[in-house]
């Protein structure tokens, strides 16, 4: 019996969304306000849902506490209160998009979960009504 466990986590950061290898004007055409050049910030909801068997002896699939810990460890610990652009070297390279962050935020939780328990999706919220979901494929 596969179950899933949900969990969350927050943190606030700012970013700016540009692509240095397009012209000034084709970023603001293509971000908008989003191209702030000092940026513009995010109170972030992380969602991440993970799948597995439960422990007969416990019931947990994983504790939500340790799965938040993990979350807190491999991503929040490094973005919480940062510029995203600036301040995070693993994200230098990469424009901080709700769907780049999703992706990229998947691949640095996955690793350090326990075995048998699976990574399906991670969810970055940059607002109560826009999200970007990365899944397991």
């Amino acid at each position: 019996m596969a179950t899933t466990v949900t969990v969350k986590v927050y943190f606030e950061a700012a970013h700016r969304l540009h692509n240095p290898a397009q012209s000034d004007d084709w970023n603001r055409g293509i971000f908008g306000k989003c191209n702030n050049p000092h940026g513009h910030g995010h109170n972030y909801v992380i969602e991440a849902v993970v799948r597995g068997e439960p422990d007969p002896e416990s019931g947990y699939l994983i504790d939500m506490k340790d799965l938040k810990a993990v979350l807190n460890r491999t991503i929040v610990d490094h973005v919480d209160h940062r510029h995203l652009n600036i301040e995070v070297p693993w994200l230098e390279d990469i424009i901080p998009t709700a769907e780049n962050l999703a992706c990229v935020f998947f691949e640095r939780a996955t690793p350090e979960l326990p075995d048998g328990v699976e990574l399906i999706a991670l969810t970055v919220h940059e607002t109560e009504r826009n999200s970007a979901t990365y899944t397991a494929d």
